[in-house]
């Protein structure tokens, strides 16, 4: 993989846009194998646009047939359409494009690989984009270790679902499928439930869910339908709810959408979000999503959200947002993490820990325990 990544990037491509070239190409190659090795498990590739179907033309035939494919298979249903909605080709080079589709992908037998090192690797790739501060690719992506550690103190288990709000690359929901799959042993039925319906997630960019979907994919979740999609999930109240939420919003105070004015120029606007089921109506980013994720959670569902510290002390909406959810929801745990922890340096966050509970007249929150990790105490 990393010598696929130094071709493309001597070709002048960002980490961004080479991770999805190479999502686009890995899955159809894969999907290519598993029709061999497991027909009944192999993603439906429409005719005339399968792998084998890449290897026969080159030249500007080979970059038009490529382009097409990526069309047509962005307007398929489920996890098809979702890892290659409004995919382009950006390997404008045919000759460039033809090696690495028939001398260096086609040459591997990927579904030989254990999963785990498939997984792995594209993780790699993942953290590697993060790293490229350049391009703010950084936000999409949790260091693995944190979520590791929310996941074990969650302890999700079999047969509950599992959200996150701003999935990004999917952290949290493969490492909670992990935690799974190696702490219980599981019926069929247990195992069916885990791959197809356990995990759900949602995010605002096209680029960040088709990297989340082909990571679940190559980790074998999924099935003919996704379970990541695009949308701005902040936008209305949510029509499941779910045993655990765990997530890591973007960070920045206020919310933004993008709008063509009269001119049919693209501008960002200050977006306000009006819902009866939040307490507060405000542009704050982070009290919106903590609402959210309020609302998501079934009556004793648990949550975990990551939260820059303005969420703490902020008055106005966000002494309302917080009197609510502690009168509300048990509001039990608080990590303080160290500053750094993420890619965007210099912003202090912490992991709130709540539970959700049934209407009171008292607040259901007693104690809450403040744990403040830090780093180099001896």
């Amino acid at each position: 993989l990393w010598n696929y990544c130094n071709v493309l990037r001597d070709a002048g491509l960002s980490y961004q846009d080479y991770i999805e070239q190479l999502t686009y190409l890995l899955f159809l190659k894969m999907a290519n194998e598993r029709k061999k090795l497991q027909p009944e498990r192999a993603p439906h590739i429409p005719e005339g646009h399968e792998w084998s179907d890449l290897l026969i033309p080159e030249g500007d035939a080979l970059e038009i047939h490529y382009r097409k494919t990526l069309e047509t298979l962005g307007r398929e249903a489920g996890m098809l359409g979702t890892i290659f909605r409004k995919a382009q080709n950006k390997i404008q080079s045919p000759a460039l494009l033809r090696r690495l589709i028939a001398e260096l992908i086609d040459r591997e037998e990927w579904s030989t690989l254990d999963v785990d090192v498939k997984g792995d690797a594209y993780e790699g790739l993942l953290e590697k984009n993060a790293e490229d501060t350049k391009t703010g690719a950084g936000q999409y992506f949790t260091p693995r270790p944190l979520i590791r550690a929310i996941v074990d103190v969650m302890h999700p288990a079999p047969g509950q679902t599992i959200c996150d709000p701003a999935c990004g690359t999917g952290g949290f929901l493969l490492i909670a499928h992990e935690y799974i799959s190696s702490h219980y042993e599981m019926d069929s039925d247990q195992k069916r439930h885990l791959r197809f319906d356990a995990l759900r997630g949602f995010d605002i960019v096209d680029s960040v869910t088709r990297l989340c979907a082909m990571n679940l994919y190559l980790h074998g979740i999924g099935g003919d339908e996704s379970p990541v999609q695009t949308t701005d999930t902040l936008a209305s109240p949510p029509s499941t709810n779910y045993d655990i939420v765990m997530t890591n919003p973007p960070f920045g105070k206020k919310s933004s959408i993008t709008v063509i004015n009269e001119e049919g120029e693209e501008t960002k606007e200050k977006a306000i979000y009006y819902r009866e089921d939040f307490w507060a109506t405000t542009s704050n980013k982070q009290l919106n999503f903590l609402q959210h994720v309020k609302s998501l959670l079934k009556i004793h569902g648990r949550a975990a959200i990551v939260v820059p510290d303005n969420v703490l002390f902020e008055g106005g909406a966000g002494e309302t947002v917080r009197r609510k959810l502690l009168h509300e929801c048990d509001v039990h745990t608080l990590l303080r993490l160290p500053t750094g922890i993420f890619y965007a340096q210099g912003v202090k966050a912490n992991v709130l820990f709540f539970d959700r509970k049934p209407a009171s007249e008292k607040p259901w929150t007693k104690t809450v325990w403040i744990y403040d990790f830090r780093t180099n105490v001896h």
